[in-house]
Formats: structure tokens, C-alpha cells, sequence
């Protein structure tokens, strides 16, 4: 996509060595292929079309190029045939129309779903790069061929709702790449190890002849993707013959072990039990003893009890008060809130004493609607209400930890306690606290509908509370890399270009607030990472933390800070701990954010060989090299169709905007002109041909939404 104004995305030289490994193999592949792919559509069509009715637009006298756009169903990128979609078109063709297809060896995705094929499935493994084969709903018959299992890109197989017959091929446990298997509706016999993969989102293997146990590996889908094969047992489905037998004994078992024979209670009870006679009533017990007995166990727990409870609760006290011993002048605010849990808020008495030489003012919650332009205001409250708050928290970072209160009146409300040596103001002296309260009124000022307003902050030697409002839909991180395993709905593409053009207008705007004439301080984020863009109650993308990195005054709180971010660094930021915060810098980890968007993961996640993903631009760009660029996209988005173009685009961007040498990384404003481009050639494109692709991947389109907001990790 070329720029439109603005510095150059990369120098050219450098852009073609980065691109020379992807555009090679295309070169390569070109050569004499086109003619190859016509070929073997022709002989498909002779076969699955008799008639010529279906396929009469693939005609070779009329449209002599497949890839002219004239040609039903297919689509082509590179000058070669990469997609078939031809759904319920009434194909009726035998034996020979699937082998033709084989032949097209740039095919990534096939579906014929809906016609009435029939013949056995060929061997498609010279499809080496295809990635959805569907073909459910016709008249397939004989058994999955193990050759499947060579298809190793494949993200997508339905077999649905055909006669085949056989065992599922072991070699289908090669497909760890797989998000989607349906093979219910046939007449498969044997047992389903084979479909015990990692990464299925759905399976449905339900209506066939199958038997044996299900594989604990796909315990958690929901029985109805195993009904319907009376064989099969285990969870989710009633559990095996065994398992019961061993059910019912176990029971047994335990009670016969936990529970002796009465006869056995009666003789270790009496002194004489052994050898008096069962019959005689010599040897039992009274009911008295027995309720003597009884009530002196109980007299011994509970003096055990109070004199523990004596031992150690003056220390539980004692560690509750925070550790510390108390100033002259100063007084303590309990409570059993978190804002405490680590010590105490101390605050100044009634007449301002004097502790040590120094005087302590009394904490105030001050509240900033003021300083900027917004409108809405926030509801005021005082310390003591919001220690009386309901609480939950929500997560830890750098800075400190954030927690979720709801205030009397049920305002929501996120508040940050800013971790011990993560202020200007640590050492409580006056400037100190000047320099903590201006730096405060600076972020107070920062409104903008993709930044997550500060409205309001606490000060106190001890304590320092910033009082945010609260974003009730997660954050980025959660939306990408929570609950990924089965029944979680994926972030489609439309919805991360949707937040990360946000973020990009909200770290755009904090960049310039600091412009001449603005009357605010040159300002840098200094904290971009994917659990610091949250989701707001309207869905858009808001930057939190703003301006926090800047607060670290000592060195394990920027330690703290430094390691929790550590794959968003820049390469030039100096080492911790110092603190340190740049335009050049925000853009890096902005551009490791889009990385993260791209590929699904995050930095310092594990690679399936087992190396660590530490630098996700480096290992983004040797996959680039060596490999084929579909490789570093994340799986989840496959099911999302013709977005090819806009992710290599937003590659492209996301590649610069990390570059290792600061001077060739764009603009902010520049990073959000690019994703915009991207966006409206997306939304001009979405309309397209191919939607029923989708709908057979069986994965919602909606994007997940966490349960609980979160302030920033």
C-alpha cells in the first residue's frame, strides 16, 4: 500500500531485503503454473459438471485465465489458483473430479460443501499450503485417507455429513495446527484418539459407529458433539463399564476402611472387651460414659483453640497495623480494603503534630475534572468512603496493583496504590510532594475518548492512590491471550484494527498535548503494552497508566517496572532502573503491540519447538526470512477471509515501527494514517464473495469480553 505523505514507511534498500525472501518464492511459483492450474480445473469440471450448467463460466474459449475474475468460485494471488469455493452448486461427479483437484498445488483453501460428490476422498497431500477443507454435505464414501495428515497447515477440516466408513486415521494427530474437526454424521467405527489435539475449538464427531473411551484431552467439549455412538463412554458422556464397577467399590472401600465394625469399636472402648462376651452386657459401655467421653474431647478442643488463638493473634494484629511503629502525631485508617493490605494510609492528626522533626499534613482526596475540558465530572468522595468500598483486584504491575471498588452508592471506580518507592513523592519531602501534585495536574489534563481519564489522587507519605475510571471489558491482553482453549471466542480482524487504531489516536494525542503553545510539558506514555489498552463500555480502545513510568524513584520499583515491560523496551532505553520514557520509545512498543495483534503472541511467550519469545520483532522478522510470511499470523485468524493484503500491510508497519534504529521509525500521527488506510480498504472489501467459508468454521465473529475491567497489568 503506498504512503500518502509522510517519511517513507522503510528506506527502499531495506524494504526489498526484507521482502526479497516472500516475493522469490512467488516468482518461482509463478512460472508455468497458471497453465497448469487451468488444466486441472478443466478436467474437475468434466467430471463433477457433465452437464456444463454449474461451471459454464469456465469456459477456456471465453475466459482463457482462471484468475480473470470470470471463473465461479475461484480466486488466485500470486498469478496461481488459491482458493475453490463452490457450495451447494449441484456437482454430482464421481471418482475422478477430487483427484483433478489435487493437482492444484497453490490451493489454500477448498469447499465444496453442499453437492453430490461421491467417490472416495484422493490423496490431497501434494495441497501442502491448503488451510480450510470443506466437504461436508455430499456423498463421499470409503475411509478418510491417513494422507490428510500431511496437510500440516491445515486450520479447518469438515468431513460432515458423508458415508464414510473405516477408523479415524491416526495420522490425523499430526494436524496440531488444527482449530475446527467435523466428522460427525458418517459411518466411522474404532476409537477417537486421534482427534485428541491441542488446539481444537470445535469438535463434533457425533452420529457415527464409534466406541472406546474418549480421550481425556477432549473431555471438555459438550456431550452432544459424542452423542449418537453408542460405543463411546467417558466424560462428557456416562462414564465406561469399568469406571463404574470401580465407583461402586470405592465407596465400599473407603467405608470399610474409614468405618471398623461396631464389635471392634465396642472391644477398644472396654477394658475388658476383649475378652468379655459379645452376648454379655458386661462389656459395654453406658450411655453416660459414652456422653462423658464426648463432651471431654470437646473440653479439650477448645482449650487448644483459645490458647492458639491467644499465641498468635497479638502477631496477626500486630502485622495487620502494617509492621511499624506509630509517630507521635500521626493516625492510623484501618480497614479491611486492599489499599491497606500492605501497610497503612497515615495521615496527620487532628493538631498536625510534629513526628521525628517533620511535619506530616493530613491526606486529602483532591479531584481533577477541574483541570481539564471534560464535562461529565466525577462524583466526589473522601478517603474514608472509599476504604469502606467493595473491592476486587484486578491485577499487578510495574507501578503498583489496580483494584475495582464500588462505592457506597454503587459508583464504579478503578483505583491504582502505587507500589512503595513509585512516586516523586517517596521520600515525603515538600518538594517532593510539589513535584508528585504537578505531575498529577499534568495527567489530569489528559481527556481524550481513547486515554483513560485520572480523575482524581491521594497523597500521603505511606500511601499514594490514583483513582481512574473504570473500563468494564478487559484489557487487549485478555481479549488475545485468555481462555484459549475450547468454547474461547477469537478477536477477529476487524476488531484489533479496530483497537489498535484507537490506541494509536490515544498515544497520538498524549504525544502532542506537549506541543508549543499548549502550555503542557513534552509528554511520552512510557508504559505502551498490550494490558494497558483497555476496552471501555462502548468497545473502543482507551491507553492507561499515562505518565506512571516517569514516578519510579527507586530502583525495585523501576526494576519492578522495567521487568514486567521488558519485551516493549526499546533497544536504546538504558538499563534499569532508571526511569525513562520517549516518543521514539512509544512507538516501539506500539509497533510490538501490532506484532502482538498479528501473530497472537506475546513477548516471552514459548515457541511450540520450546525456544521463548523475548524480542517478538526479531523472531517475527527470521520467520519472515526463512519462511513463508502466513507463518507469524496468529492461527485464530484463518476463519476471517480475504484479509491477506491487510495483514502483510500491517506487517509492513508494524516491522517499522520497531525497527532497532530510532531515526527509522514513523511518526505516531503517521502509524495512525496507516491504520486507517488499512481499515477503509478492509471495510471496502468486507462485502466480498466467499462468506459461507465462514459459516462452516463453525467460530463466532463477535470478539470475547472479559468479565471483569481491569485499570493495567
Amino acid at each position: 500500500m503506498p504512503p500518502h505523505g509522510g517519511t517513507a514507511l522503510l528506506p527502499p534498500p531495506l524494504l526489498l531485503l526484507l521482502l526479497s525472501p516472500l516475493l522469490l518464492p512467488l516468482c518461482l511459483a509463478n512460472a508455468g503454473s497458471l497453465d497448469a492450474d487451468a488444466a486441472a480445473l478443466a478436467d474437475f469440471r468434466l467430471a463433477a459438471d457433465p452437464s456444463g450448467a454449474a461451471l459454464s463460466s469456465w469456459n477456456l474459449s471465453a475466459n482463457p485465465s482462471p484468475c480473470g475474475g470470470a471463473w465461479r468460485g475461484v480466486t488466485c494471488a500470486g498469478g496461481r489458483v488459491t482458493r475453490l469455493v463452490l457450495e451447494g452448486t449441484g456437482l454430482s461427479g464421481g471418482a475422478a473430479a477430487l483427484p483433478a483437484l489435487a493437482r492444484l498445488d497453490g490451493l489454500r483453501v477448498l469447499s465444496l460443501k453442499g453437492n453430490a460428490l461421491s467417490g472416495e476422498i484422493p490423496d490431497l497431500s501434494q495441497l501442502a499450503g491448503l488451510k480450510l477443507l470443506f466437504l461436508a454435505r455430499n456423498a463421499l464414501s470409503g475411509p478418510i485417507p491417513p494422507s490428510l495428515g500431511a496437510l500440516y497447515r491445515l486450520y479447518r477440516l469438515d468431513l460432515s455429513f458423508n458415508n464414510l466408513s473405516g477408523a479415524v486415521p491416526p495420522e490425523l494427530g499430526h494436524l496440531d495446527r488444527l482449530l475446527t474437526l467435523r466428522l460427525d454424521s458418517n459411518r466411522l467405527t474404532g476409537g477417537i484418539d486421534a482427534v485428541a489435539l491441542p488446539r481444537l475449538q470445535e469438535l463434533n464427531v457425533s452420529n457415527n459407529v464409534l466406541s472406546g473411551r474418549i480421550p481425556p484431552a477432549v473431555a471438555a467439549f459438550p456431550a452432544a458433539a459424542f452423542g449418537g455412538n453408542a460405543g463411546l463412554c467417558g466424560a462428557p458422556l456416562p462414564p465406561c463399564g469399568g469406571d463404574e464397577a470401580a465407583q461402586q467399590q470405592q465407596p465400599n472401600a473407603s467405608a470399610a476402611r474409614d468405618c471398623p465394625p461396631a464389635a471392634a469399636m465396642v472391644a477398644a472402648s472396654s477394658p475388658a472387651g476383649a475378652d468379655a462376651p459379645s452376648s454379655s452386657g458386661k462389656g459395654k459401655m453406658s450411655r453416660a460414659a459414652v456422653v462423658a467421653i464426648v463432651a471431654g474431647d470437646f473440653a479439650v478442643v477448645g482449650l487448644v483453640a483459645g490458647l492458639l488463638f491467644c499465641y498468635f493473634w497479638p502477631r496477626l494484629s500486630g502485622r495487620r497495623r502494617g509492621g511499624r511503629r506509630l509517630q507521635q502525631g500521626e493516625k492510623i485508617v484501618y480497614s479491611s480494603s486492599p489499599y491497606g493490605a500492605a501497610g497503612v494510609v497515615a495521615a496527620a492528626g487532628a493538631g498536625g503534630g510534629v513526628a521525628g522533626g517533620a511535619t506530616f499534613e493530613r491526606g486529602k482526596m483532591v479531584f481533577l475534572e477541574d483541570l481539564s475540558c471534560s464535562n461529565g465530572g466525577t462524583r466526589r468522595f473522601e478517603l474514608e468512603e472509599l476504604l469502606r468500598a467493595s473491592v476486587e483486584m484486578l491485577g499487578k504491575g510495574g507501578s503498583g496493583t489496580a483494584y475495582k471498588a464500588v462505592l457506597d452508592d454503587g459508583t464504579v471506580v478503578a483505583v491504582k496504590r502505587l507500589r512503595d518507592g513509585t512516586a516523586a513523592g517517596g521520600g515525603g519531602g515538600a518538594s517532593s510532594k510539589k513535584e508528585f501534585e504537578h505531575h498529577m495536574a499534568v495527567l489530569g489534563r489528559l481527556r481524550h475518548p481513547n486515554v483513560v481519564p485520572l480523575t482524581a489522587y491521594y497523597y500521603a507519605r505511606d500511601e499514594k492512590l490514583l483513582v481512574y475510571e473504570y473500563m468494564p471489558n478487559g484489557s487487549l491482553f485478555s481479549l488475545l491471550h485468555g481462555n484459549r482453549g475450547p468454547g474461547r471466542t477469537p478477536l477477529e480482524w476487524a476488531a484489533r484494527l479496530r483497537i489498535a487504531s484507537g490506541a494509536a489516536r490515544g498515544l497520538a494525542y498524549i504525544h502532542h498535548c506537549g506541543r508549543r503553545g499548549s502550555g503542557m510539558p513534552k509528554l511520552a506514555h512510557g508504559n505502551i503494552k498490550s494490558t494497558n489498552i483497555l476496552i471501555d463500555r462502548y468497545g473502543a480502545a482507551r491507553l492507561a497508566d499515562c505518565g506512571l513510568a516517569q514516578l519510579a524513584s527507586s530502583p525495585s520499583a523501576a526494576a519492578a517496572a522495567a521487568s514486567r515491560s521488558a519485551g516493549y523496551r526499546a533497544p536504546e532505553a538504558p538499563p534499569p532502573p532508571r526511569p525513562w520514557a520517549s516518543h521514539k520509545g512509544d512507538v516501539y512498543a506500539f509497533g510490538v503491540v501490532l506484532l502482538e495483534l498479528l501473530t497472537g503472541r506475546c513477548p516471552g511467550s514459548e515457541l511450540p519447538n520450546g525456544g521463548v519469545v523475548v524480542e517478538l520483532p526479531r523472531w517475527v522478522q527470521s520467520v519472515v526470512r526463512e519462511e513463508w510470511t502466513s507463518e507469524v499470523f496468529d492461527l485464530e485468524l484463518m476463519k476471517d477471509k480475504g484479509i491477506e493484503e491487510e495483514m502483510v500491510a500491517m506487517l509492513q508497519l508494524a516491522l517499522s515501527c520497531a525497527a532497532a534504529a530510532p531515526e527509522q521509525r514513523p511518526k505516531i500521527g503517521y502509524v495512525v494514517k496507516m491504520i486507517d488506510e488499512v481499515r477503509a480498504c478492509g471495510e471496502e472489501a468486507s462485502p466480498s464473495h466467499d462468506e459461507s467459508v465462514d459459516e462452516s468454521s463453525g467460530v463466532s465473529d463477535s470478539p470475547a469480553v472479559s468479565e471483569g475491567g481491569a485499570l493495567s497489568q
